[in-house]
């Protein structure tokens, strides 16, 4: 009905879609009674199923809402407050979810399909979203949103929520500004590209900045000198991929002060790890892991699955490479934490050596079940603070 009456033959905007839709519900108003609020909630859910995202639309519309996980056309839940509840949501039929789910990733030159049926890309306002098909999913297609904010996180808001003390934010501001190689680790949804997107906020706005990501998602602000590079899938015919790797090799040819890697899983890391070791000091990047030691070994694998250089040279890379690493965890209580901030020292007797400056410590827990506890550093001290000192800022740590 709604097509009936546009002008198809020039691109409809937004307004012109919403202006046919509320003509034609008042037409039907005049026939059948409607109270403002179905008038409204008519409009949007027509609006939502020809440009929006379905019946999804209210849902990453919500801002309390930080996760969205579609187990099929009828099986739709939410994580709020850290804790996932289903909402009685349902698309129908799996042809209406996958043409929403076609809706979202051709926005972003992606391709999903029954031959290439994973996916990852990105809704318009950053959210990560991963898809995948029928034959692989076998209860209908499967997709995770998950959210970001609008504004970016900030290092303050990380104080506020008690991931941080200002004590670690200053040192922490103190490390990027002296261009210390950071890397941040954590399982998954402990807030690892949040906390990225807080540090990156220290990087002078001076400098020239490339970033590399699997699908866009840091909001780095006030830097002018910014490249932003995304992977690209293979399409239908196996070609065209551009990966991580890919995209670190040629960043290095791009005159970067900084590279920053939204996440490393896999061979990419050697480059990385090169890159930090080649004078680009002052990287950053994510990783998946369960502590820092666990961080290192997840390095060496990485590095060895696509590469076939020797343990012992691996570990020498990772520790000439890497200054820090922050590890972040998410609490039985739901709340993410920075858990341990240590240094990496150096390599001996077959073993990379990490200090650590910063651990959690638990104190106790309140009657709701909230765990009390705070970073606290330990009697280590820093061992590497010259870069501190070349870049005239205060080596007390």
């Amino acid at each position: 009905m709604v097509a009936g009456r546009l002008d198809l033959t020039h691109n409809v905007d937004d307004e012109e879609i919403r202006q046919v839709i509320s003509e034609i519900v008042m037409e039907e108003s005049r026939r059948q009674y409607l109270s403002l609020t179905e008038k409204k909630e008519l409009m949007e859910g027509v609006f939502n199923s020809m440009r929006g995202l379905d019946v999804l639309q209210p849902l990453v519309d919500d801002p309390s809402i930080t996760e969205i996980m579609i187990n099929g056309p009828h099986n739709v839940f939410v994580e709020q407050d850290g804790r996932l509840y289903k909402k009685n949501v349902s698309f129908g039929s799996n042809e209406k979810l996958e043409n929403v789910i076609l809706n979202i990733v051709s926005k972003v030159n992606r391709t999903v399909n029954e031959a290439s049926p994973i996916v990852d890309a990105r809704l318009q306002d950053g959210s990560r979203v991963n898809v995948v098909l029928p034959p692989i999913a076998l209860d209908g297609p499967t997709m995770t949103i998950r959210k970001f904010p609008e504004d970016p996180m900030t290092v303050e808001k990380l104080i506020a929520y008690g991931s941080i003390t200002p004590e670690v934010a200053e040192l922490l501001q103190r490390m990027v500004k002296a261009k210390y190689n950071i890397f941040i680790s954590g399982g998954t949804g402990s807030g690892k590209t949040t906390f990225l997107n807080a540090l990156s906020n220290f990087i002078p706005k001076d400098e020239r900045v490339i970033t590399i990501e699997d699908s866009a998602e840091l909001q780095i602000r006030g830097v002018a000198n910014l490249v932003r590079l995304e992977t690209r899938n293979a399409n239908s015919e196996g070609k065209g991929e551009v990966t991580i790797r890919d995209l670190i090799r040629s960043s290095l040819r791009m005159r970067p002060e900084r590279i920053v890697v939204g996440e490393v899983r896999g061979a990419e890391a050697l480059d990385m790890l090169q890159a930090m070791n080649t004078g680009h000091d002052g990287s950053l990047s994510t990783g998946h892991s369960n502590s820092t030691r666990d961080m290192l070994s997840r390095l060496e694998t990485m590095v060895i699955s696509g590469n076939s250089i020797p343990i012992e040279a691996i570990r020498q890379q990772i520790a000439s490479a890497i200054d820090i690493i922050i590890q972040l965890s998410r609490l039985r209580d739901k709340s993410r934490r920075t858990v341990e901030i240590a240094e990496v020292t150096g390599y001996e007797n077959g073993a990379v050596v990490l200090n650590t400056l910063y651990k959690f410590i638990e104190t106790g827990e309140t009657p709701e079940g909230r765990v009390i506890g705070e970073l606290t550093r330990t009697s280590n001290a820093m061992v590497h603070t010259e870069k501190f000192r070349n870049a005239g800022l205060s080596d007390i740590v």
